[in-house]
């Protein structure tokens, strides 16, 4: 792949994961009005977030085992459709229906989560695919900016759209998924050579011996990635009501003053991504290292909040240093996920790995509800706990030797057993298809 085709790529798939993460990070500004609007308790307003993560979080390994078998591509573009769809019927119910519209914008939210399960996991193993070596984590770091930059500029962007009305913010969605769509389709060149050729029953015996292999490392990093984005999103839904009763930042240029504030930490989150791409390359002590790092930061700052949380500053300043945890820890996770398997089995295991951040962004909202009537303390304590846990375990259960991706069979090949040139062409497909260490060299040290 040229330079300048990569480039492209990288550009479109960079859309999917900024187009998907708007899904909730730009509704979050508008929630206290929709709140206000059609009636509704705390619980049942952050059911709005949940019931878009759900069925997210429950489709996207199937979205994962299709994209292994029939393509990325021919997976993520229908659902950018499906998720522009949701977004209309979220928004014409909210506008033509005065009793039933919440039943029905829970409707569209629930299409949108359907439709988000086969996009940016997706677009992630996809990335996997094209990129190899210091360019995988390079390109993944990029993927993780991006996501972080759609949470940067979704609260400003939901809060102008909700100038016009609250539920204007739902009709956006299909404005915005057309371009990214044909840009994927057109830009992307998949590999064909990827796809799995295993019946479901192979395939599933193939993903089971790879748990098998890296359980701990897997599950860990699982947890670790649920545990960022649930903080994440339920500190965020806690400041969008907090500004707003302390601060009466409602309505208005009040509104765009309180997307500005809410974008703080995942600004943070969003630059830290992308240097902490540019840096890991294939460094995996270093992948470690960071995300223990990382959730330690979020930790710390937790637990600080469930201290000193009456002062701004300060307040402003721990929730900054948790996006700045959330941008090391997410990066290296991403680049230890997609390179834990091979191409072929890279979309289910991505996915499930979608599937618990979805699930944790899914968390995080009634979970803060619950917690924050129990007193400041408990929530940010419990919170700093969680994160502390993840620590934990990453320091102990991820190891080095089991973010090695697996080398494809056949390397290994000698002359009598199809010569040299099939040996070389084994050679060349396994680099082709990796971020691979040979058994025969030591990783990078730090």
């Amino acid at each position: 792949m040229s330079a300048k085709t990569g480039a492209a790529a990288l550009a479109a798939l960079s859309g999917v994961p900024f187009i998907m993460v708007l899904g909730n990070s730009m509704i979050i500004p508008v929630l206290p009005s929709i709140k206000s609007a059609l009636k509704l308790t705390d619980l049942e307003t952050s059911l709005i977030i949940t019931l878009f993560s759900v069925p997210a979080g429950i489709i996207i390994p199937l979205a994962g085992f299709l994209s292994d078998r029939y393509g990325r591509k021919i997976i993520i573009a229908p659902a950018l459709i499906l998720y522009g769809l949701g977004g209309i019927v979220a928004g014409l119910g909210a506008l033509f229906l005065a009793k039933g519209s919440f039943t029905v914008i829970l409707a569209g939210r629930v299409l949108q989560g359907i439709g988000a399960a086969g996009t940016a996991p997706i677009a992630m193993a996809l990335c996997g695919d094209l990129f190899t070596g210091k360019d995988r984590s390079k390109s993944l770091g990029v993927i993780e900016a991006a996501n972080g930059f759609g949470k940067v500029l979704s609260p400003i962007l939901g809060a102008l759209i909700g100038l016009i009305a609250w539920y204007a913010t739902f009709l956006f969605f299909p404005a915005v998924v057309a371009p990214i769509a044909i840009a994927l389709w057109f830009l992307v060149k998949e590999p064909e050579a990827n796809r799995s050729k295993q019946n479901v029953s192979e395939y599933l015996q193939s993903i089971k011996k790879i748990f098998e292999k890296k359980s701990a490392m897997l599950l860990t990093s699982f947890f670790s990635g649920m545990t960022a984005l649930l903080l994440l999103f339920g500190v965020l839904f806690f400041l969008s009501e907090y500004l707003e009763s302390r601060y009466g930042l409602k309505g208005g240029a009040r509104a765009v003053l309180k997307g500005l504030a809410l974008a703080v930490p995942v600004l943070f989150m969003s630059s830290t991504s992308y240097i902490t791409g540019i840096i890991i390359k294939k460094r995996l002590k270093l992948m470690k290292w960071f995300v223990v790092t990382g959730l330690a930061l979020i930790a710390a700052s937790l637990s600080l909040l469930g201290v000193f949380n009456r002062n701004t500053y300060f307040f402003f300043a721990a929730i900054s240093v948790s996006g700045i945890g959330a941008g090391l820890t997410l990066p290296c996770l991403n680049t230890i996920i997609t390179s834990s398997c091979e191409a072929q089995k890279r979309g289910l295991v991505t996915s499930l790995y979608g599937s618990v951040r979805f699930f944790g962004v899914a968390l995080g909202p009634p979970l803060f509800s619950l917690l924050v009537v129990r007193g400041w303390g408990v929530m940010f304590w419990s919170a700093a706990a969680l994160s502390g846990l993840a620590a934990l375990l990453a320091l102990f259960l991820i190891r080095v030797q089991d973010m090695k991706e697996p080398v494809t069979p056949g390397t290994d090949q000698k002359k009598g057993q199809g010569g040299k040139s099939a040996g070389n062409t084994a050679k060349k497909t396994a680099v082709s298809h990796a971020f691979v260490f040979s058994p025969a060299k030591k990783p990078e040290a730090d």
